[in-house]
């Protein structure tokens, strides 16, 4: 059985709900406060010195870090929950996994944290963090058909970012107006029964 360090209303809520997806059987450890010094994140460090989530241990011991690449171990895991291999659509599961990573989430680092990056130009960070984050959605939006999901009809292990993202920053009624087909994705993978613990402990 997995072990998930997490804490509600971060991006292990990602990796929560791809856990369930893949019904994989995994313990919950709650590290609220791991971002600040005490015990939340000394018990974190000890497995991940990066002292960040989400933080994923194998029962022997091994450590696992960063979203996507939990994704990938899942996928290995379960391949009904990513595109078969030969189909065009397996390309741009990698392709937007690896894009969300590198392109959206370190618009947070940048604009959650300016401070930790310039202390003249704090502001002006934010606002370009948050404007790039917004111009890569749309580029999001103008990419995805009118399935029901991210890639088609098909649930994925990648659409498990939806239902996190849209309750962050520019929030959802900036998704409804400017990026509909993402929010209603987030609200269908939200909705699904197998999810209902994660959603409401991270309040999604």
């Amino acid at each position: 059985m997995f072990t998930l360090y997490g804490a509600p209303g971060w991006g292990s809520a990602i990796s929560e709900l791809m856990l369930c997806l893949c019904d994989e059987p995994y313990r919950w450890v709650d590290v609220s406060g791991f971002d600040q010094p005490g015990e939340a994140r000394d018990r974190l460090l000890a497995l991940n010195p990066l002292g960040q989530v989400p933080t994923l241990q194998h029962e022997d011991g091994r450590v696992l870090t960063e979203s996507a690449a939990i994704a990938l171990l899942l996928a290995d895991r379960h391949p009904a929950l990513i595109p078969s291999a030969g189909d065009p659509q397996r390309e741009r599961f990698y392709h937007w996994l690896v894009w969300l990573v590198a392109n959206i989430y370190p618009t947070f680092t940048l604009g959650d944290y300016p401070q930790r990056w310039t202390t003249a130009g704090a502001q002006e960070l934010r606002q370009r963090a948050s404007a790039h984050r917004e111009q890569g959605y749309r580029w999001l939006e103008s990419q995805i058909g009118d399935g029901e999901y991210l890639l088609g009809d098909n649930i994925t292990l990648l659409d498990a970012y939806l239902p996190v993202l849209v309750r962050w920053q520019p929030r959802e009624a900036w998704f409804q107006v400017n990026t509909p087909k993402l929010w209603a994705i987030a609200q269908r993978v939200k909705a699904r029964e197998a999810l209902q613990t994660v959603v409401a402990r991270n309040e999604l």
